[in-house]
């Protein structure tokens, strides 16, 4: 398929790869580094495959600015499994956690942690979820203080990290590798790679090996993110094409200029579709408060549901999909990760101004 005629792809995760990682893996499919077999073939305790591990785990140091004093794992389970394994690690008996909730997924990580021990929700935000509060708990006395960098379903995100006073705990799972990234203000940070960083299947988790050093020992040994520390993810067999995929995400980020590209490459994209929205305040409704708009989420509605259905199937007829909101929100959402380029965004920006003309 030529690059012409490929579908530009708006989805929320699994979402779109860079075509040069993809075409690398295409090219090497069948026979890795003159091995004769694929890499998928190959044990992941052998030399081939950890060539691949080594430069995956460089790549994420270089990429976020990762320090000696954190540990970068690659996990299984995704960003679902850590919203379980961080209090299973962290919240020892008798302290309490912080959770920050901005929306539905810090939602669903405080309700893991209420089964682990005592969590809290410090912020008390209607479940509308349209901000980011400026006056932020500090998580003075927590055992940890958990934030979702970026809500995917309410389309808010963080632009400025708050002061915590307890050892910061972030999924970032959708916004990871899209700005520069200060590491060391975090004990720990979970990321599923399936948006900005590869394919569904690998779960990126840097932690501060200090703070691993005052984890639980009472939970199984497999839980624990001291035991992939000391095994450098390789304790048990990881997901080794997934590691390898992100891999070639990492290098073509590294190739386009790191973090600080990718952030304005973020920023035009969202800009562009925001002004399409702005333009037409009688025909789209962006909820999310504008200091707390996403650059990765940007999620409106039309003036009926009816439109949002149609909206959505026209963007699919002129190639544009991955439209339609989350199932518990509706509306339509257009996710814009670190592979959507700023002329895909400009297409759907035009489609948007278009339909707004036409159907308004």
């Amino acid at each position: 398929m030529s690059e012409t005629h490929r579908i530009i792809n708006f989805n929320a995760g699994p979402a779109g790869l860079p075509r040069p990682a993809l075409e690398r893996a295409r090219d090497e499919l069948l026979d890795f580094d003159g091995t004769g077999i694929s890499v998928m073939e190959h044990s992941h305790r052998g030399e081939a495959y950890g060539r691949v591990h080594d430069e995956a785990e460089a790549l994420v140091r270089e990429l976020a600015g990762v320090p000696d004093s954190h540990a970068v794992l690659f996990l299984q389970g995704g960003a679902s499994q850590a919203f379980a394994t961080v209090p299973m690690n962290f919240l020892h008996a008798g302290r309490r956690a912080d959770y920050a909730v901005s929306g539905g997924w810090g939602e669903k990580a405080l309700a893991e942690a209420r089964t682990v021990g005592d969590a809290r929700d410090v912020l008390g935000l209607d479940r509308e979820w349209t901000r980011i509060p400026a006056e932020h708990p500090d998580g003075d006395g927590a055992a940890y203080l958990h934030i979702t960098s970026n809500n995917t379903l309410e389309g808010t995100q963080y632009h400025r990290w708050p002061d915590a006073k307890a050892p910061l705990v972030a999924d970032m799972s959708s916004d990871i590798l899209s700005r520069p990234l200060d590491v060391p203000r975090f004990s720990l940070i979970y990321a599923g790679a399936q948006k900005n960083l590869g394919p569904s299947g690998v779960t990126l988790v840097i932690v501060d090996r200090a703070w691993i050093a005052t984890a639980r020992t009472d939970i199984p040994k497999i839980f624990r993110f001291a035991t992939h520390a000391a095994e450098r993810s390789l304790y048990n067999t990881p997901p080794t094409f997934g590691i390898y995929l992100l891999r070639n995400v990492l290098a073509w980020t590294r190739d386009q200029g790191g973090a600080p590209a990718m952030e304005a490459r973020n920023r035009a994209k969202a800009a562009l579709v925001y002004a399409a929205i702005d333009a037409a305040p009688d025909y789209y409704r962006c909820p999310a408060a504008p200091g707390s708009r996403s650059w990765m989420n940007v999620v409106f509605r039309l003036p009926t549901e009816a439109l949002d259905a149609r909206f959505v199937a026209a963007a699919k007829a002129q190639g544009m999909i991955g439209l339609k909101g989350h199932r518990s929100t509706g509306g339509v959402r257009a996710s814009l990760y670190n592979a959507v380029s700023v002329d895909d965004a400009r297409a759907l920006a035009d489609f948007m101004n278009d339909f707004a003309k036409r159907e308004g």
